[in-house]
């Protein structure tokens, strides 16, 4: 297929909604999601997608319980330990955008350590958004700016380099599942000109029909 976004942005929701529908706990619902990442991460390297960045955990999400808080946050040092072996295979970058100084010391030493790893690798990037949000982006950009003592105009690029996805295309694409029309705080910044597809699926049942329905919709 032609006109394959080359940065592809998406909000991966209806975790809860999926396990609360089965009778399930929350928990389940999100060792569904993350395996259904896995997958989806496939599709999108298949596809010839570059630039993946995934809104993971939200700045919102730390109101939650602490029990559900510390089992995403084991799901996530899984994900940055677990599948770093395949992420090299795949000659992709893992990055991390958010807030990382929120994260557990354990995980965001498991962080800093696949980042590292990964730095060099030239084939794709996966950024995981975690404690993140489009607003407190923009706010640190502008602290940043404001700590370099250095008299600059303010001006949009100079924002842009500033953001957690300095140097980074902005999104051709973004998707949400779960049939929420909005961007919750998603790549506030970077979305101003992204194409938007809204699926009603919840998260755990995206289909790879789904996405190429998705994808031909965008070309």
């Amino acid at each position: 297929m032609s006109n394959i976004p080359y940065h592809l942005g998406i909000i991966i929701d209806g975790n809860r909604r999926w396990a609360k529908k089965r009778g399930l706990q929350p928990s389940a619902g999100h060792k569904a999601g993350y395996k259904k990442l896995k997958e989806f991460a496939q599709w999108c390297w298949d596809a010839g997608i570059k630039i993946l960045t995934v809104f993971v955990f939200s700045t919102e999400n730390w109101k939650r319980s602490k029990k559900e808080i510390d089992f995403l946050m084991n799901l996530l040092y899984l994900a940055v330990t677990k599948e770093l072996k395949e992420i090299t295979r795949r000659n992709c970058q893992l990055r991390v955008i958010g807030r990382k100084s929120d994260l557990p010391k354990k995980l965001r030493q498991a962080v800093e350590k696949a980042e590292a790893a990964t730095k060099n690798n030239k084939k794709g990037i996966l950024n995981l958004a975690i404690s993140y949000g489009g607003r407190q982006e923009i706010t640190d950009a502008l602290q940043k700016i404001i700590n370099s003592r250095k008299k600059k105009k303010i001006t949009p690029e100079l924002i842009s380099e500033n953001l957690y996805t300095s140097g980074l295309p902005d999104p051709d694409l973004i998707i949400r599942t779960s049939g929420e029309q909005r961007l919750s705080n998603f790549l506030t910044w970077q979305s101003v000109y992204s194409e938007l597809y809204f699926s009603p699926k919840l998260w755990p049942d995206f289909s790879r029909k789904d996405f190429e329905a998705v994808l031909k919709d965008y070309a």
